[in-house]
């Protein structure tokens, strides 16, 4: 079992490292010290009690764990941006949201024009949200923000699966319908 002693010099020693670590991989100072400091706060909440040689280790798959999950959730936003962006080109065409959704490369590299406009389409994103009522909300993010399967969703908001698509389903239409409110999705 470590020392909190030892446990503190280990922090102390891999902080500078694992900051470096975690800039290189998100690209923002803020993002990387927050990965930083909870990776930390994990490993001693939860870790204290393992022998010191087993706390690097464990340590390193934290805070990998904690990039890997900040690229996931990238990954949905930026997805959901290109997504509801799209609407601009497509007018008021029908369209599967999920089925566009999972034909989306995300591969392509942006310009800064690019990354601007699906910053400002992130922000419209988020307050048309916020707008969901609660089970709608609690749906959608558990589903394409977390990335949680139907039945882990089910089982986590205490309904069937079937109300969980219901619930998703509705969450996309009003947030389609609230992004067309925004100029979204007529042509210009």
């Amino acid at each position: 079992m470590a020392s909190s002693v030892e446990l503190e010099n280990f922090l102390k020693e891999v902080s500078s490292r694992a900051f470096r670590q975690a800039l290189f991989s998100v690209k923002n100072e803020e993002t990387a010290l927050d990965m930083v400091q909870e990776s930390m706060m994990k490993l001693a909440e939860r870790y204290a009690d393992k022998p010191i040689e087993e706390i690097p280790m464990l340590f390193t798959r934290i805070l990998q764990n904690n990039i890997l999950d900040f690229h996931r959730r990238q990954k949905v936003r930026n997805t959901w941006t290109s997504l509801f962006s799209s609407f601009q080109k497509n007018g008021e065409e029908e369209y599967d949201i999920l089925e566009t959704l999972l034909a989306k490369d995300d591969s392509m590299h942006d310009s800064a024009e690019t990354e601007v406009d699906r910053d400002q389409t992130m922000s419209l994103i988020e307050k048309a949200i916020e707008t969901l009522p609660d089970r709608q909300r609690e749906a959608f993010l558990l589903r394409y923000w977390e990335e949680m399967d139907l039945a882990e969703t089910a089982k986590i908001m205490g309904c069937s699966e079937g109300s969980v698509k219901t619930h998703c389903s509705r969450a996309t239409k009003a947030l389609a319908a609230a992004l067309r409110q925004q100029g979204f999705g007529r042509d210009e």
